[in-house]
């Protein structure tokens, strides 16, 4: 509950802060209301649209409302997957006010204890320091394979634990030990003549929990003729920072990620991550208001590609890649199709394995309902999403669900399990199934 002089001081921020040109820019058509996964599975609630949502801020600046819990539940109950964005006949840049709105909510409200004591550790305590991930995953590692896992299933504790981390602790992928997370390379050659010099953005949980996917991403990359630097002062990216409402520890992390690459000399800086890679690109809006960093960070984003855009530029697809027998959907990432504008590659790279069959999935632009924590901390919304998004792959009659971000693939598995398709089903990151498709064909 925020006082009254928490909301005065929201109000006034808003007024300063918020894009007035931006929020005017929305002309109420409707168009982003059938591309919004809230609206729908709200009932049609106008305040779970974009369009609502962008009215409440008018609002909230206009001073015809104050910044009340309603407000911030509009606004926390929104994905983020900007799927409104391309749709927007006025071209409203609403994921860049989300961000603003929400940031001027958490700086100037008060939060309890709790709440203060796990944001607290989250943001500055954990996802700045790359070996606290890895001490924390190597946790989970030695859970996994000490017994400890099989002994906790089956004494009952999961039970305590609500219905959707129950199921995530399910489908949540075997880790490395930690010493094979600190030994890392920091630089690979070309397994063919060089076209490209790359530096590899591995990210944090990219390069712990889903170490493997990072090790294709890499073979790929050398297989199509980059050479690849990794560079070691690489931080976090800082979208879970940018996305809920800790605008300046991303900032911080954005500097220092701008630092580590900006001497490199390279073509490229490729990313495997939807999510990690929509917000690297947007470092020049989060940076635009820094006089010193502002220029820096264009350079920076203006190097970002994904590694889908790089393979189709480098011909991977022309290579020959067999998988037999396998019906393939692809999922997309929403901030990888609505933000790097990239969604016809991953297709491009998928259609090129031979012996597969590709079905397209019915609303595969809309969002899985994973959106970084948000299946977490709005895990009913979430799971709503997720059996919509389910019956559409149902449909597809398929047995391998791609996708292109970490968050999407744990949700993809989620849902998976709670259809009881495991076995049957299974979901993958995309450098993993070109890798395979790759050493299939070479092994036959």
């Amino acid at each position: 509950m925020t006082t009254l002089k928490e909301r005065e001081t929201i109000q006034q921020q808003f007024k300063e802060r918020m894009s007035e040109d931006d929020l005017l820019n929305c002309m109420r058509c409707g168009f982003c209301l059938p591309t919004c996964p809230t609206y729908i599975e709200s009932g049609f609630k106008e305040s779970h649209s974009p369009r609502g949502r962008l009215a409440v801020m008018k609002a909230v600046v206009d001073g015809v409302i104050e910044p009340d819990e309603d407000v911030e539940r509009s606004l926390n109950m929104c994905l983020g997957c900007r799927a409104c964005e391309p749709v927007c006949p006025s071209g409203v840049n609403y994921g860049h006010l989300l961000e603003e709105a929400r940031d001027i909510i958490n700086q100037n409200k008060k939060h309890s204890l709790p709440v203060r004591t796990v944001r607290n550790v989250v943001f500055n305590g954990l996802f700045p320091y790359h070996n606290r991930i890895q001490t924390l995953t190597g946790l989970l590692g030695f859970y996994q394979r000490s017994g400890l896992q099989k002994i906790v299933r089956k004494s009952g504790m999961m039970k305590l634990l609500p219905d959707s981390l129950t199921t995530m602790e399910k489908v949540l992928p075997n880790v490395p030990t930690i010493k094979e997370m600190k030994n890392r390379p920091t630089y690979l050659p070309a397994k063919t003549k060089v076209k490209k010099r790359v530096a590899f953005f591995s990210g944090c949980l990219m390069d712990t929990m889903f170490m493997t996917t990072n090790d294709s991403t890499m073979k790929l990359l050398q297989l199509a003729g980059c050479e690849i630097v990794i560079p070691t002062g690489q931080a976090c990216c800082g979208a879970l920072h940018g996305h809920s409402g800790e605008k300046d520890g991303a900032k911080e992390l954005a500097k220092r990620n701008i630092q580590a690459f900006e001497e490199l000399s390279v073509d490229y800086i490729i990313t495997n991550a939807g999510g990690c890679g929509a917000f690297l690109i947007e470092y020049d809006h989060l940076l635009k208001d820094d006089c010193e960093w502002s220029e820096r960070a264009k350079q920076f984003s203006a190097k970002l590609k994904d590694i889908s855009s790089i393979l189709v530029e480098m011909e991977f697809h022309k290579k020959e890649l067999s998988l037999p027998g396998q019906v393939i959907t692809y999922q997309d990432s929403c901030h990888l199709r609505n933000v790097m504008k990239t969604s016809g590659e991953p297709r491009i790279l998928i259609k090129a394995i031979k012996n597969t069959e590709y079905r397209e999935m019915k609303n595969a632009d809309s969002c899985c309902g994973s959106a970084g924590i948000y299946n977490i901390v709005e895990s009913e919304m979430s799971t709503q999403i997720l059996d919509s998004k389910m019956k559409s792959a149902k449909d597809t009659a398929t047995t391998t669900i791609v996708t292109a971000n970490p968050g999407c693939l744990l949700q993809m598995k989620l849902g998976i399990e709670r259809e009881g398709l495991s076995g049957l089903v299974r979901a993958v990151h995309i450098a993993d199934i070109l890798l395979e498709s790759f050493e299939k064909e070479k092994s036959e």
